[in-house]
């Protein structure tokens, strides 16, 4: 009986594919029918998806988490981090009701459908604001840990640097060059999402591997009595110290952003009645891994922990083998951004194909296409982080907006607009909800960014 339902839900499901012509490109209803050669797929496994889901969510945003402890405190701070993968559910839930109920298998459909052309439009040009920005800063990332960073007219050498002295081959430009040739155009070259399973599950061990290293660390200085009692509650003594409170609500909102993905990654499923099971598995398991990270990184390095946390693996950690583990976190966590990359490329080429080309057919069946707009985004990536390297502040403005969009105020906006009458009084709440917190956070961020840059580049005040 259970055989039989299944069946018939996949059947069902490919006759509306059918009918409703170029669902399985995230974008645009078209009137085309699924491409030849991927008659032989039988689906993506549950696994896969639950990794492809969770690698989509673990960025690196993931090192800013101990901070928000040192500033929240370890009660309100973990408390939050659960609460916002409860708040990041409940809008993906949304949007796969509202997506199921209009048909849609994409969310620039499920835009479309609610909102016309423009949400559709809307939706693609945040998912590319966001996605480029994030994979630049990746790229600026791998380089900074792999190849050093100038700062000041000081240059502090990267691992490779510091293994084999500077040199002319593990310089910034060549070394992303070759991780760019290497590895990021080639896994970006795969047309199913489902064929990066097995690289996103290479990284979240990695992110696990961090995370082990830390907790081993800290156990260590935990046992020899070196590790202090951490801050359980913030401290509130004046008005700065309440403005910091709002400033690391940005980068806890954020921290679950994976909406551009989850369609593409149903669509694959073997069984799409599974995708609320994969998307829940996936915010438990990231939960988890960020729970633990906000614990142990807070622990081991205290008052002290930096704004991003890696900065820390970069001095003498007080333990046997120091360098060997720091080199250890710092190269694990490179390769981790490098298996991200594609993940995240797969819905801005997707995007950007339905925004230059509404009316063609499903860019998996148009090689040149597909190679064309792949390329040209990678190009601009790379340009990007290597000969621009002001890019990174403007992308705290973009990005901080198009993220909370996405993950957020479109899902709420498609849920009160309820074209098909299916949203609960509850539902609109918890969308009203939504959408002030992301304002909010959004507010907070570009004041925040804005006045962090007026520092920077202000006149000094010798």
């Amino acid at each position: 009986m259970t055989i039989r339902t299944g069946n018939h839900a996949k059947e069902t499901r490919s006759r509306t594919s059918n009918q409703t012509v170029n669902e399985k490109s995230p974008l645009l209803p078209t009137t085309k029918t699924e491409e030849a050669g991927f008659e032989e797929f039988n689906g993506a496994s549950f696994t896969g998806a639950v990794f492809n889901l969770s690698t989509t969510i673990v960025g690196a945003g993931i090192m800013a988490l101990p901070a928000n402890m040192k500033i929240l405190g370890l009660v309100p701070g973990i408390a939050l981090i659960i609460f916002m993968a409860f708040l990041t559910d409940a809008s993906i839930d949304l949007l796969i009701r509202f997506s199921r109920a209009g048909r849609s298998v994409s969310y620039g459909g499920a835009m479309g459908d609610a909102f016309g052309n423009v949400g559709r439009i809307l939706l693609q040009v945040c998912v590319m604001v966001n996605n480029i920005g994030v994979l630049i800063v990746y790229m600026i990332i791998i380089g900074d840990v792999l190849s050093g960073t100038t700062s000041d007219g000081v240059h502090h050498a990267g691992v490779i640097q510091g293994w084999f002295g500077e040199h002319w081959w593990n310089g910034r430009f060549f070394v992303l060059l070759v991780t760019t040739l290497g590895i990021f155009a080639p896994l970006a070259s795969l047309k199913r999402i489902d064929s990066l399973r097995y690289t996103s599950a290479l990284s979240v061990a990695l992110a696990v591997v961090f995370l082990v290293i830390t907790a081993g660390i800290t156990t260590f200085k935990l046992i020899a009595g070196s590790v202090m009692m951490p801050k359980l509650f913030p401290d509130i003594v004046d008005f700065t110290s309440v403005f910091n409170l709002f400033t690391v609500v940005p980068v806890l909102v954020t921290a679950y952003i994976c909406h551009y993905n989850v369609h593409s990654i149903d669509n694959e499923l073997e069984d799409n009645t599974k995708i609320k099971s994969v998307v829940r598995t996936s915010l438990s398991l990231c939960s988890s891994v960020y729970v633990m990270t906000s614990l142990f990184g807070f622990l081991l390095f205290g008052g002290g922990t930096l704004d991003d946390v890696l900065a820390n693996f970069d001095t003498n950690l007080g333990i046997p083998y120091s360098s060997l583990l720091n080199d250890a976190v710092r190269v694990s966590y490179a390769v981790h951004l490098m298996l991200i990359f594609p993940i995240v490329f797969f819905p801005l080429r997707l995007n950007l194909d339905g925004l230059l080309f509404p009316r063609k057919g499903p860019l998996v069946s148009d090689n040149l296409r597909f190679a064309s707009i792949t390329i040209g985004l990678i190009g601009l990536i790379f340009l990007g982080a290597n000969f621009i390297p002001s890019i990174w502040d403007a992308f705290q403005f973009t990005g901080a907006t198009a993220a909370v969009c996405i993950g957020f105020i479109f899902p709420a906006a498609i849920t009160l607009g309820d074209r098909y009458g299916i949203a609960s009084k509850r539902d609109k709440f918890l969308c009203v909800f939504m959408i002030v917190l992301a304002v909010f956070s959004n507010v907070v961020a570009v004041y925040s960014d804005a006045l962090a840059l007026f520092k920077k580049n202000g006149p000094s005040t010798d």
